[in-house]
C-alpha cells in the first residue's frame, strides 16, 4: 500500500520526528511504500506533493495539533487520524487500522 502520513505536536521538537521514525520504520517493515511530512518547530518538512497525493492509497494522522493544508488530502478516504504518541508507542496498530 502507497501510505502518506503527516505528524505534528505542540511544541514539534522531538514527538513530532519520533513518530515519524516510528511511522516510516514500521511501514516498511510491513512492506508499505510510506512517506512523512513533518510540521515541527523547523516548519513544513518532507512536504508532500501533489503527485504523492495523487498515487497514495491512505493517510495517517498522527497529530496533536491542526494540520497546515489538510484539505491537500480530500480526495483520500482512507484515513486514520491518532494522537502523537499512538504513532510513536504502537505504530503497528495504525497500520492494521487501514488495512481493516
Amino acid at each position: 500500500m502507497n501510505i502518506l502520513a503527516i505528524t505534528a505536536c505542540p511544541t514539534g521538537i522531538a514527538h513530532t520526528y519520533m513518530a515519524a521514525e516510528q511511522l516510516e520504520r514500521t511501514g516498511k517493515q510491513l512492506g508499505h511504500t510510506i512517506k512523512v511530512e513533518t510540521q515541527g518547530a523547523m516548519g513544513l518538512e518532507n512536504r508532500l506533493t501533489e503527485e504523492d497525493i495523487a498515487h497514495a492509497d491512505a493517510l495517517i494522522l498522527a497529530a496533536d495539533i491542526a494540520v497546515e493544508g489538510r484539505d491537500r488530502f480530500a480526495a483520500l478516504t482512507r484515513v486514520v487520524e491518532v494522537p502523537v504518541q499512538a504513532a510513536i508507542r504502537n505504530p503497528a496498530e495504525i497500520f492494521a487500522r487501514l488495512e481493516a
